[in-house]
């Protein structure tokens, strides 16, 4: 590990988000674990335990679009803030009102549910402002450690917590991981961004389908969004099943399963610091790839088990290979949309991922007529075929050339500077583009559109070659930022011939003849 890899904690900003996250996570997966524990220990069934995932995501069809347009017209660090202290107080109230009707304990939890539709498309938004277009990547994957890393924590302390303590103590840790959360949070500064001011309904509704027409005429969004249908259906029912596949197919005890899921984190998190350093070097179409069937195969192999040991290394090496889905998705949708829609398009992400979670943990139901083990082998199936999938959708198709050449540059660090792999030109860069080259701007839609699919970013080390005398190449190059320098040999010196910069172009006479 080099100090690269943690070069995005010099944002403090960005630090004290992880940190408030990390925070708020460990406590809410203590609540989150306790809670399906405790319900099956009283009921004995999967559906139930089913039914109290459902509850963690019920809210999302209802209130998870209306919330994104709300994020995209409110003060985003203002709702974080209100968010976590009204967190703090509904689960508070939880040990008050479970004596009195276990009812109540899913109508907390579908409570603090409701409040995070608004703290999810809020916090993701904050990220891409705090943090810049080159960071973005690793600050995704330091998230996603942080966020594991808790899940990690708050799971065990969950499973000791059921095990030795009265279940209430779940709850006032979670209440003081909230408030701690919102003090981290309040010392972030969030850039200003220019918020509508309009507020009647047919306002709304304009930004609720400009936020979904943007998916669908964005070949990337679109892809990514049907893709994680199946996925989040098959994650839903996955999830569900760990519990009681654990306990009856593995002989688990409630302790050893609190162990099972945090191998499965403990994956995640290498898999973090691994992404922070080489989330680059792929397209996000052959992470998404690698990922699905890789999480499908080990998903299959687990429900095959009968033995904890096996089951807990396994489900690291699935935490490890799940990770980069996770990771890609939230990297493209902030890449990909503009920053003012960003709380719509994220909404409407987590819209469909929390409804299709739901319908899967009711199917889930299914494993009390047919065992868990059974359920278990089709989601993996599932998952499995979706990543052949992911390979044919527009916006992720690649190559056989370009597998060939991603798999040299995992395989392999470059002794010499490299263009490596590159990556797919994101809106924002073809706007700095327009800026700097007018000509381009001025090109009619179509002409754009084709452009930009043509085109590929590629951020080059101080000292990189580019392009060589006598090479031939079909590509002409054009500069967004930073210098460049032509020269060549004389004598056995350098001779410096030309300094380019941003807005200059080079290589375009090569490729239109065909000649080095």
């Amino acid at each position: 590990m080099n100090n690269a890899t943690f070069a995005i904690f010099r944002n403090r900003n960005f630090t004290r988000m992880w940190i408030g996250q990390l925070i708020s996570e460990m406590g809410a997966s203590v609540t989150t674990l306790a809670s399906s524990l405790y319900i099956y220990q009283i009921t004995g069934s999967a559906l139930n335990v089913g039914l109290m995932l459902m509850a963690t995501v019920a809210p999302s069809p209802l209130i998870g679009l209306i919330a994104g347009v709300f994020v995209d017209r409110v003060d985003r660090k203002r709702i974080l803030l209100v968010a976590d202290m009204l967190l703090a107080g509904s689960v508070f109230a939880i040990p008050f009102l479970l004596p009195v009707n276990i009812i109540w304990l899913y109508v907390l939890v579908i409570l603090t549910a409701a409040l995070k539709q608004f703290y999810g498309p809020a916090h993701a938004s904050v990220l891409a402002e705090i943090a810049s277009e080159e960071e973005l990547n690793a600050a995704n994957s330091m998230m996603a450690i942080g966020y594991y890393l808790a899940l990690i924590v708050g799971f065990t302390t969950a499973g000791w917590i059921v095990a030795e303590l009265p279940i209430v103590w779940a709850f006032y840790i979670n209440t003081a991981t909230y408030l701690l959360s919102a003090l981290a949070m309040y010392f972030v500064h969030v850039p200003a961004i220019p918020m509508e001011v309009e507020s009647d309904i047919k306002s709304v509704y304009h930004n609720l389908r400009s936020g979904v027409n943007l998916i669908a005429r964005t070949d990337v969004l679109r892809s990514l969004f049907l893709l994680f249908f199946p996925i989040s259906l098959a994650a839903g029912y996955l999830d569900t099943l760990r519990l009681p596949f654990s306990l009856e197919n593995l002989g688990a005890t409630e302790f050893q399963y609190s162990f099972i899921e945090s191998a499965g984190l403990i994956g995640v998190v290498i898999a973090g610091f691994f992404l922070a350093r080489v989330g680059d070097r792929l397209r996000e179409g052959q992470w998404l790839a690698i990922s699905f069937i890789g999480y499908g195969l080990t998903s299959m192999i687990f429900s095959r088990l009968n033995n904890v040991p096996f089951a807990v290394i396994l489900l690291a090496l699935e935490g490890f290979i799940f990770a980069p889905s996770a990771i890609v998705q939230t990297v493209v949708i902030q890449r990909q949309t503009p920053r003012e829609a960003r709380g719509r398009v994220f909404s409407a992400f987590f819209v469909m991922r929390d409804t299709l979670y739901m319908a899967g943990t009711l199917i889930a139901g299914l494993a009390d007529l047919v065992g868990p083990g059974v359920m278990y082998l089709a989601g993996g199936a599932l998952v499995f075929l979706m990543g052949g999938l992911s390979l044919n959708l527009p916006g992720f198709q690649q190559s056989r050339a370009e597998w060939r050449r991603a798999i040299t540059l995992l395989r392999t660090a470059p002794t010499v500077s490299t263009l490596g792999l590159g990556r797919r030109l994101y809106p924002s860069d073809f706007h700095r583009l327009g800026i700097l080259i007018p000509a381009v701007a001025a090109l009619p839609p179509e002409k754009q559109t084709r452009l930009q699919e043509m085109m590929t970013v590629y951020e080059t080390p101080a000292g990189a070659t580019i392009i060589c005398k006598q090479e031939a190449s079909d590509a002409a190059f054009f500069m967004l930022e930073g210098e460049a320098m032509a020269g060549r040999e004389e004598d056995g010196e350098y001779r410096e011939l030309e300094v380019l910069r941003a807005g200059d172009f080079f290589g375009e006479i090569a490729a239109l003849t065909g000649l080095p």
